[in-house]
C-alpha cells in the first residue's frame, strides 16, 4: 500500500501539474469504486481542479465547491495520463477526464479485490468524512509533541502495530513503521505503555527524519509519468540478511501471513533474535 511519503509526492506533483485544469466529463468503469452518490460524480463536469491535497493515506481532489476523496487502499494507484483509457482497461475504475488536451486522472486499481474506493463530497462536509474523521493526526510533517505522542501510544500493544493504526497516527503503514522504528532504535514489540519520555521524543524526531528524508528523495529524483511502484529508499525494510546500516549486524526479519517486519537485533532488541512466525503456523 503506498504510505504517506509515496502519496505526498504523487499529490505534489499531480496538482503541480493539473491545477487550473478543467474536468471535461468523468467515468467510473470500477462501479464498486464509487462510495457516494450525492452529489453524483458527474457534478465534477465542467468544475476546474484547484488542488490535490493528501491527509494520511488519502488524496482530497479539489474542484469547485466539491472534493473527491480518493483512498488506494493496498493496490490502487492515482496516475496522470496524455491520452484516455481503453474500453479494455481493466485497472481502470475512476476517470477524470480534462480539457481538450485529451490528459486523464485515472484511479488503477491492480488485483482482483477490487478495494480502492472514491467519494465525492461538498466541501464543508469533508471532515466529517468517517473515514476522514477517524484518522488520528498526521505523521509528517508536525505530528503531536513528545509528550502527546506517548499519550497516544500509551497502550497494551506492541509499537509496530500502533504505529500502523490511522486512528493513533495518519500515514504509517509497514514499510515506514520499520524504517521509523530502526532509526529510534526501538523494538518492533516493545508495549506503548511501557514507553519512556526520551523514548518517546526519540520516536518523534525518527518518525519526522525518516519521512521527511524519504519525500526530500522523491522531490529530487520523482517526476511524471510516475512508475506503478515507486523506488521506495528503504534502509530496514526488507532489508533482511543484509548488514544493519548503522552497525553492521545483519538485519533479522519476522514473516507473518501477508507480511515481514525487519529489524536490527543489536540496535532494537538488545541483541534478541525474534520468533519468526513462518515456524509458528508451520507447527500449528
Amino acid at each position: 500500500m503506498p504510505e504517506l511519503p509515496e502519496v505526498e509526492i504523487t499529490a505534489r506533483l499531480l496538482s503541480a501539474a493539473v491545477s487550473g485544469a478543467q474536468i471535461e466529463s468523468t467515468r467510473a468503469p470500477g462501479l464498486n469504486a464509487l462510495r457516494s452518490f450525492d452529489p453524483p460524480l458527474t457534478a465534477l463536469d465542467g468544475l476546474v481542479i484547484t488542488a490535490i491535497r493528501r491527509r494520511g493515506k488519502l488524496f482530497l481532489i479539489d474542484a469547485g465547491e466539491l472534493t473527491l476523496i480518493v483512498h488506494l487502499m493496498s493496490a490502487g494507484r492515482l496516475q496522470l495520463y496524455e491520452q484516455r483509457a481503453s474500453l479494455k482497461d481493466r485497472t481502470s475504475r475512476v476517470l477524470l477526464r480534462l480539457g481538450a488536451d485529451g490528459r486523464e486522472l485515472r484511479l488503477r486499481e491492480f488485483g482482483t479485490q477490487q478495494r480502492a474506493w472514491v467519494k465525492l463530497m461538498r466541501r464543508e462536509a469533508v471532515e466529517q468524512e468517517e473515514t476522514l474523521a477517524a484518522l488520528g493526526p498526521d505523521a509528517w510533517p508536525q505530528p503531536p509533541d513528545a509528550a502527546s505522542l506517548r499519550a497516544a501510544l500509551a497502550q497494551p500493544r506492541p509499537l509496530h502495530a500502533l504505529l500502523r493504526d490511522q486512528h493513533v497516527l495518519a500515514g504509517i503503514g509497514r514499510s515506514w513503521v520499520d524504517e521509523i522504528l530502526h532509526e529510534a532504535a526501538l523494538s518492533p514489540f516493545q508495549r506503548g505503555a511501557d514507553l519512556t519520555p526520551d523514548e518517546a521524543q526519540a520516536l518523534r524526531a525518527a518518525t519526522v527524519a525518516r519521512l521527511g528524508h524519504a519525500i526530500d528523495h522523491y522531490a529530487r529524483t520523482l517526476a511524471l509519468p510516475l512508475p506503478d511502484k515507486l523506488p521506495l529508499p528503504l534502509r530496514v525494510h526488507r532489508h533482511n540478511g543484509e548488514p544493519c546500516p548503522r552497525c553492521g549486524t545483519t538485519i533479522e526479519a519476522v514473516f507473518y501471513e501477508e507480511y515481514v517486519m525487519c529489524y536490527c537485533p543489536s540496535c532494537q532488541t538488545e541483541g534478541r533474535v525474534l520468533k519468526d512466525r513462518r515456524l509458528s503456523r508451520l507447527l500449528k
